[in-house]
């Protein structure tokens, strides 16, 4: 566990806005240096004017996380400038609703090259920069936190591709912690899955690649837009309480960090039904009116 972040290196995907820029600002804060990524080139250069002020040194590029090549060339530069990294932020990730089958290819190409593609472009990058510090240096700490989702536990209807994306992250993360555990106690992993907080990442489209175009979003892609904007500006917990929240676990050496713990209880029904082998539970049983909306929303599209 990393305890004293003072000196230390941290890389964090999706720097501009969100978690990645609120944990920056903490490191920060505790006297890291920091590797800022993101795609979206003005934010980023907010994001590292706001950071070298405060007297952090920073290494800000811009890079498509879902590139092999982009990645690859980050970790160069990185390893470079400071040397492995103590802690890596596989954070950046696009959001993306509507009916499952009414995703085109390319709604599925940009999600799960962000949300999937990214965090292993970031694993298979940085663990082996770090793994060989660790052998060089007994009492060197690392740890390593992807960004999934609730969505990455449960399976809300009218989000399929963003849920699979985040699936993918728990499963890949879960994975990365045992295989660590395999080979060294210096490097720790830990999964990220928030709820409904205010990031940014319902504006995503804004940084979807030209090459994948400018689709017209259907019915139903706008009505889950307009149901999960309402409910991350309804929300109470922070960009930034989810940062400290990073924080904590990272000192704390704790896997699975919740934004809203009480939103475990769907996971447990969830695990119930796998367990029982019983049909899957309404997800709106608890708020069948909002679920009752959606229904007539998507049916008289």
């Amino acid at each position: 566990m990393i305890t004293n972040f003072k000196g230390k290196t941290a890389v964090l995907t999706g720097a501009g806005s969100g978690f990645g820029l609120e944990c920056a600002r903490i490191g920060a804060g505790l006297g890291m240096r920091l590797v800022l990524v993101d795609v979206q080139q003005d934010a980023l250069d907010a994001a590292a004017h706001e950071l070298e002020s405060a007297g952090a040194q920073v290494l800000a590029m811009r890079v498509d996380v879902s590139s092999a090549s982009q990645m690859e060339a980050l970790g160069a530069a990185v390893l470079a400038r400071f040397g492995a990294p103590h802690f890596v932020f596989n954070n950046a990730g696009v959001g993306s609703g509507g009916l499952i089958w009414e995703n085109s290819v390319k709604d599925w190409e940009w999600v799960l090259g962000v949300n999937v593609m990214g965090v292993v472009h970031g694993v298979r990058v940085f663990t082996p920069m770090m793994l060989a510090a660790a052998k060089q240096d007994p009492a060197w700490q690392g740890h390593i936190v992807n960004t999934a989702s609730m969505a990455g536990l449960l399976n809300p209807p009218n989000m399929g591709v963003y849920n699979v994306s985040k699936h993918a992250v728990v499963s890949l993360s879960e994975t990365l912690y045992q295989d660590l555990s395999l080979v060294t106690s210096q490097i720790g992993a830990s999964v990220l899955c928030p709820f409904f907080v205010a990031t940014g990442i319902g504006q995503s489209h804004r940084n979807r690649p030209a090459d994948l175009g400018r689709e017209k979003p259907t019915k139903s892609q706008m009505i889950q837009q307009a149901m999960t904007g309402k409910a991350v500006d309804s929300g109470k917990v922070s960009a930034a309480d989810v940062a400290q929240l990073v924080f904590d676990a990272i000192a704390g050496r704790q896997f699975y960090i919740y934004s809203h713990p009480k939103a475990i209880r769907s996971v447990q029904t969830r695990l119930e039904d796998i367990l029982q082998a019983r049909n899957p539970t309404d997800p709106f049983a608890d708020k069948p009116q909002i679920g009752q909306q959606l229904k007539d929303a998507l049916r008289a599209a």
